[in-house]
């Protein structure tokens, strides 16, 4: 059986965990949401991209999850930008996925012709385009590992609109089982012994935490 790689990102989110997308819907980015629907994943569809992308920060701060937005291209991106640039400053896990014209029509004047990831260049902690079909899973795969890993931040998919309607044997796709690290880094234990010590010894011990300790479960 042959999918498209709408099917390939939506297989993905639901490894995830993923419940929602927010976005705007285009012709880009389609079979995104055509996918998504048949997965049962809830498409809350906003009026502007800029919404889209401040309601997946605001999802992944209050979950501990990453947000996903999905725009289509052109001006879909560059609405986005906003939110973007906020999640990095913040440090806020977040996949935006932006739709990009075919890889076909490169030089060509296309409908909303735009170079998403260099303009998320500087408001990305990570971002790549796709060219091929068959590696949308490890994309997809790699892009929350960087989200998550470390400092915590946005990072960015461009997908083409010939890349995400391809069809491709199943057989031939390799959905990644698993990619990020399964035990959070522990500190050596003569800190944690300091650390009680002082708390200890204290008398009126006040703790100041970041939101790292949030998004790493620590709370």
């Amino acid at each position: 059986m042959k999918i498209d790689g709408g099917e390939m990102f939506a297989s993905m989110l639901e490894r995830e965990g993923v419940e929602n997308i927010f976005g705007l819907h285009g012709g880009h980015i389609d079979p995104i949401f055509q996918a998504c629907r048949d997965h049962g994943i809830r498409i809350i569809d906003t009026r502007h991209e800029q919404a889209a992308g401040h309601m997946a920060d605001a999802w992944a701060r209050t979950t501990g999850r990453p947000g996903v937005a999905v725009v289509t291209a052109g001006p879909g991106v560059t609405d986005i930008v906003t939110a973007v640039a906020n999640a990095h400053i913040d440090s806020v896990p977040m996949l935006v996925v932006g739709g990009r014209y075919a890889l076909a029509d490169d030089e060509m004047m296309p409908l909303q012709e735009l170079h998403g990831v260099a303009l998320m260049e500087s408001i990305t902690k990570w971002r790549r385009l796709v060219r091929n079909p068959e590696r949308i899973p490890e994309y997809v795969s790699m892009a929350f590992r960087q989200a998550t890993i470390g400092r915590p931040g946005p990072v960015f998919l461009e997908i083409p609109e010939d890349v995400l309607a391809a069809r491709v044997e199943e057989e031939e796709v390799r959905f990644p089982e698993v990619y990020r690290p399964e035990a959070a880094p522990a500190p050596p234990p003569e800190a944690v012994e300091k650390a009680l010590a002082m708390l200890s010894e204290a008398e009126r011990p006040v703790i100041l935490a970041g939101r790292g300790v949030w998004f790493s479960g620590g709370t």
